[in-house]
């Protein structure tokens, strides 16, 4: 069965990988088509997701099928191991030993109450900035007319200032950042065929991980690789550990070092940004917000697909649409009648690919901007908390990270309350 599961993602990643949209006379892959996303010209981000949206309709029959496939086989492994379905199965076998799914549903309810009210009100000064009367979908990731921050030179460039950058954060950061440039331990740019995405992996045998992404000229392209760099480093402080499964420890656990490491190195920014370094700022700490009531929208859906395993793809989209009228009331999609349909989660590999991996982002975020609030107050104690959870790997459970971090657990509400607060206000104060 795991076999038959590999097989799907394989044909999913595929058919992801052979895209080849042609738009204004040039053919693009998924990942460059983003810089068309991202154009100030809204006209061409219309168009831009209009082919991306045409590209997922034509693969219609094709994705519907193998989602299909992958959530009633999944459906009949967790059955045969004697669970009753696959959501008791997924939580034991990413080692949630120590929340339910109640808990989270939880969470996602302070979600929808706090955070998306919060949203839907930056929402609205989005559009403002951006001289639109309302926001539509093309508009959403766009927060400048004049476009988001970019880095300011080409990817070799990039690795170069952030190897600086790492060189100045900490002794530990600078040989683990010079070890991955010496051993050519990172595959960044996109190409033509290359899988979509960026991860972190790791050859536990030699001591090294490895990244995967895919730069293509836009703000992502400095996030992915010190998001990437986050996990790269906890595997590196890790790689001494006799046991193989305390390199990484559990998913939500994992996130807080990626994502932790983004906030980390703010006061190195403008290398990469030079004088857009205070847009990129507040890009970069208002889209951690945004991405929020997202990754809710994700779970429950996959709550309820596990729950539901025989229904139809249809039933699954309308089921999305939902959602997103749930934890994304903003959303307008303009002239994208295949969006509508409730489809855009078919662009996200971790629904195919990584069932119920998604919630954990929104948890370690909660946790990386504690990070973020420790470290505007003391530098030097954010970093020592950082790199002690790094060199735990997997050796406690999340919760036991959590603590050992000096963080609050992002099921107390009162946690929740206090960082997003801070967060507000700093987004409010905040000034070009």
């Amino acid at each position: 069965m795991l076999i038959q599961q590999s097989e799907l993602t394989k044909q999913y990643d595929g058919i992801l990988a052979s895209a080849e949209i042609e738009l204004d006379g040039e053919t693009f892959n998924l990942s460059r088509l983003e810089r068309k996303l991202l154009d100030p010209n809204r006209d061409v981000r219309k168009k831009a997701q209009q082919a991306r949206f045409d590209f997922l309709a034509s693969n219609k029959e094709e994705l519907d099928q193998i989602y299909d496939d992958m959530v009633k086989l999944r459906h009949k492994m967790a059955q045969q191991l004697g669970f009753k379905n696959f959501i008791e199965f997924r939580y034991v076998e990413m080692g949630r030993n120590e929340y339910t799914p109640s808990d989270v549903a939880r969470f996602r309810d302070y979600v929808h109450e706090k955070i998306v009210p919060l949203i839907a009100k930056q929402r609205k000064k989005q559009a403002e900035r951006l001289g639109v009367k309302e926001l539509h979908f093309q508009d959403e990731i766009l927060q400048f007319p004049e476009g988001n921050p970019t880095a300011q030179g080409n990817p070799e460039w990039i690795v170069e200032q952030a190897r600086q950058m790492y060189s100045e954060l900490s002794p530990q950061t600078d040989e683990f950042f010079n070890m991955m440039i010496d051993r050519e331990l990172m595959d960044l740019v996109t190409r033509p065929n290359k899988a979509v995405g960026g991860y972190c992996t790791n050859f536990p045998t030699f001591g090294i991980p490895f990244i995967f992404s895919n730069f293509n000229g836009t703000t992502h392209d400095v996030e992915v690789l010190t998001h990437e760099a986050g996990h790269a480093f906890q595997a590196y402080k890790s790689r001494n550990n006799k046991v193989v499964d305390y390199i990484f420890p559990t998913m939500e656990a994992c996130e807080i070092h990626s994502m932790g490491m983004e906030y980390l190195t703010w006061n190195w920014m403008d290398k990469f940004f030079g004088t857009q370094t205070s847009k990129f700022k507040f890009y970069h700490l208002l889209r951690s917000l945004m991405f929020l009531p997202y990754c809710c929208a994700v779970d429950e859906f996959q709550h309820w697909v596990y729950e539901n395993p025989e229904v139809t793809p249809a039933d699954r989209k309308a089921k999305w649409h939902e959602l997103e009228l749930k934890y994304l009331p903003w959303r307008i999609y303009e002239d994208l009648p295949y969006a509508e349909e409730g489809t855009v989660w078919q662009f996200q590999k971790h629904i195919y690919e990584m069932p119920f991996y998604y919630i954990d982002y929104a948890l370690a975020q909660i946790c990386a901007l504690q990070i973020w609030s420790k470290s505007r107050k003391n530098m030097d104690e954010a970093l020592k908390d950082y790199i002690r959870i790094c060199e735990i790997g997997g050796s406690k459970t999340f919760l036991e990270i959590v603590k050992a971090g000096n963080m609050h657990s992002p099921f107390e509400t009162e946690c929740l309350d206090q960082v997003i607060h801070e967060a507000e206000n700093w987004l409010e104060e905040w000034k070009n």
